[in-house]
């Protein structure tokens, strides 16, 4: 299958089995076309994309990928097609091929940034109206940019900057409780595993 993808379909940069998957690499120019035989062509079949997510690799020029994983129910056969972009260049929607792509698609719009074109419908998903920034980029801060609550006064949902109760700290994750035998409070229960205290001059 990966020699027929590779030879067969024109645009496909390579094809191959990696960690047991059906892989296939395109370009940018060549996707709508690629996607459209994969779905067409008898000996593919792919009639269903089941998903589209996006990677972040902040070290390359392009440095977003988009994954396509497609489903042959006729063939029983599945493969993923990967896309580079950047943050400028956009990617050609395939909501024309599989209508369920405009979900994905602003979903990777939403959470990485990536720009698709031709799509008619991108907003944000998942993030709220007003939401500064990506955050599945890799450089995006843990704490993000502002936080968000009903304020009960003002009958409103309010932004406002993050505020940490304490700084970070590091942990050495030893327990405070290390080498106690009986936390307080335990007494009895530690009474009936070990068994009764003697009493006076009883030893022990």
């Amino acid at each position: 299958m990966a020699v027929t993808l590779s030879t067969s379909i024109p645009g496909v940069r390579g094809a191959g089995v990696e960690q047991g998957e059906l892989v296939l690499r395109t370009d940018r120019g060549s996707l709508v076309a690629v996607m459209t035989r994969l779905r067409d062509d008898p000996r593919f079949s792919f009639e269903q994309m089941m998903d589209l997510c996006g990677v972040d690799f902040p070290e390359r020029a392009e440095r977003f990928d988009v994954v396509y994983n497609l489903l042959s129910v006729t063939l029983n056969q599945r493969v993923r097609v990967i896309v580079s972009t950047d943050e400028v260049q956009p990617v050609p929607s395939v909501h024309r091929i599989w209508p369920c792509a405009t979900w994905w698609e602003r979903e990777c719009y939403d959470l990485f940034g990536v720009l698709f074109s031709d799509q008619p419908d991108l907003r944000r998903i998942l993030t709220d109206y007003g939401f500064e920034g990506h955050p599945l980029r890799k450089d995006f801060p843990l704490t993000g940019y502002v936080e968000v609550r009903y304020d009960i006064d003002r009958r409103q949902v309010v932004y406002e900057p993050v505020k940490l109760t304490q700084d970070f700290r590091n942990f050495d994750f030893e327990s405070p409780w290390e080498g106690v035998l009986t936390l307080p409070g335990d007494e009895k229960a530690h009474e009936l595993r070990q068994g009764p205290r003697p009493g006076p001059g009883k030893p022990r």
